[in-house]
């Protein structure tokens, strides 16, 4: 029982942070909702499972295509947009849930040969917008950098770092997303969907049916997630190939968690402390005015993370000359106060670092990018509840311009509330029974090894503190060869944050790198 509250304070602090932390210490049975109170999928109070399924009235509008363009690289290119949505059914036929979409296709391309992408972000519960009109799509909103604040104007540009240019795209919102709704008042197809394997299931199904609906089975195919949408793709490129029989060429992971168990913050094992460790080195960097642009600049962090402060660690507070080195060394790398690094033994926690380095300018710092700070409410108080400046800063101008957007330049209205971040998914979300935190780097080696053209990319910010980019760099290095040299999968960190590309020049390094594998797979 002790395991089990631990974990569920774990899940408490994480939840406002649009990342949920897995429950893995159920038993059978354990930690799904109750049938008898499920929540309505538009925010509303939790309602009976006996109520009658919503009438046919409550699925989303019919798909309006409208035609556009945009000037890039100094070509224009012509595209067609399309707001819908797919209804996906369960074993018996019934419709269970309504899966709205955005696809831009690119016109007079040959579609046999043009690349298709499937683009969804994560939380789980969080809308698409984030990629779609933040990083990839064709227009897009400048949010989560300072002085970007909820009342900023929630105003849409020509994105000329679109990927647009190499491949048509296709932002989905999971049910419980964006306009995406269930169908039913079916308790038990709410937690199905709500689950690891569910999850995966039914963006399989919608897949399938989009590239059947519009005769793109032939295309070439890439998927990309960004947070727990990156610990999707391995799984459903893995899924695709297996159960849909659907090959996959170009995985692009954004900011994800490839193994939970390398961000969990827990007090004996030193790992998650060990990897958010150059990422907090790179943000004390930035508040004293440099840029990280290379992991080189990180070298020693990220050879004192991996080796001495591991040993250290290991050696407990009650080891004197351990706990010395520890506290210097960590005090070294933080920028923080040696005394306050001191009464922590040197293991410092994320909510502490973004408090404790800013507290001088009365700011604290966001776990979605540590260099970027926003006013304390509590400045003088031991300790602070804060809305993160990043992810929750950017809820009002992003879901503002994606409603404005859909309706009015895409003229798609749909009647409902649009949930950009839907915690009732993160806090009912099914991580499975078992012991074992969940983890997506099996399911890419065993998609890798299974085609052995399929290549992946995995980018993070130096500055993300909530998904690190050394731990992804852990889970990497645990990867087989796959028949080459190491290079089918790739690593790059890039200027910023968990939305690195809200950096204009991270967005433009980001498309430069995805760019030639999609040249690949053609």
């Amino acid at each position: 029982m002790l395991k089990r509250a631990s974990l569920l304070l774990l899940l408490a602090l994480l939840l406002p942070l649009g990342l949920a932390a897995p429950l893995v210490a159920q038993e059978e049975g354990e930690g799904a909702p109750a049938a008898a109170a499920q929540a309505d999928d538009h925010g509303g109070e939790p309602r009976s499972d006996a109520r009658r399924e919503r009438p046919e009235s409550r699925r989303l509008p019919p798909a309006v295509a409208t035609e556009h363009q945009i000037a890039i690289g100094g070509e224009t290119i012509e595209y067609q947009a399309i707001a819908g949505s797919i209804v996906l059914e369960g074993a018996n036929g019934r419709e269970e849930a309504d899966i709205a979409f955005v696809a831009y296709f690119r016109k007079g391309a040959d579609p046999q040969r043009r690349p298709i992408t499937f683009a969804f972000n994560g939380g789980p519960g969080a809308a698409s917008a984030y990629l779609h009109i933040g990083a990839l799509g064709p227009r897009r909103l400048s949010f989560g950098n300072e002085g970007e604040v909820p009342s900023s104007p929630p105003v849409l540009s020509d994105n000329a770092e679109s990927w647009l240019p190499f491949t048509d795209l296709v932002f989905v919102d999971p049910v419980g997303t964006g306009f995406s709704r269930f169908l039913t008042s079916d308790g038990e197809v709410r937690r199905r969907y709500w689950s690891v394997d569910g999850d995966i299931s039914a963006l399989g199904s919608f897949v399938w049916q989009f590239l059947n609906r519009y005769d793109r089975l032939a295309s070439p195919k890439g998927l990309v997630g960004e947070s727990y949408g990156g610990f999707r793709v391995p799984k459903l490129a893995r899924a695709l190939q297996t159960r849909f029989g659907i090959g996959v060429g170009t995985l692009v992971m954004i900011s994800p968690v490839l193994d939970f168990s390398l961000i969990e913050d827990g007090a004996v094992s030193p790992l998650a402390k060990a990897a958010r460790l150059p990422s907090f080195a790179a943000t004390a960097l930035e508040r004293g005015g440099r840029t990280i642009t290379s992991r080189a600049e990180l070298a020693e962090a990220e050879r004192y993370a991996g080796g001495p402060f591991l040993a250290d660690f290991l050696r407990g507070p009650r080891d004197r000359e351990a706990t010395e080195r520890f506290v210097a060394e960590v005090t070294r790398f933080t920028g923080l106060d040696e005394a306050f690094v001191r009464r922590l033994a040197g293991r410092v926690d994320m909510r502490s670092f973004v408090r404790e380095l800013h507290r001088d300018r009365e700011r604290v710092g966001s776990y979605y990018d540590g260099a970027v700070t926003g006013l304390d409410p509590d400045p003088f108080a031991a300790r602070s509840d804060f809305d993160d400046p990043v992810l929750d800063g950017s809820v009002a101008p992003l879901t503002s311009a994606s409603v404005d957007y859909l309706a009015r330049e895409l003229g798609y209205r749909v009647d409902g509330r649009y949930h950009l971040l839907n915690r009732q998914v993160s806090g009912r979300w099914n991580w499975g029974s078992g012991r074992r935190q969940p983890q997506a780097l099996g399911d890419l080696a065993d998609a890798l090894a299974l085609d052995g053209r399929a290549r992946a990319l995995v980018v993070h910010g130096f500055t993300d503190l909530v998904t690190p980019y050394f731990a992804s760099k852990l889970a990497l290095d645990q990867l087989p060869a796959l028949g080459s040299d190491g290079g089918r999968v790739e690593l790059a960190v890039l200027p910023g944050g968990h939305m690195f590309y809200t950096r204009d020049v991270s967005r433009r390094a980001l498309t430069d790198a995805v760019r030639p594998l999609y040249e690949e797979i053609k």
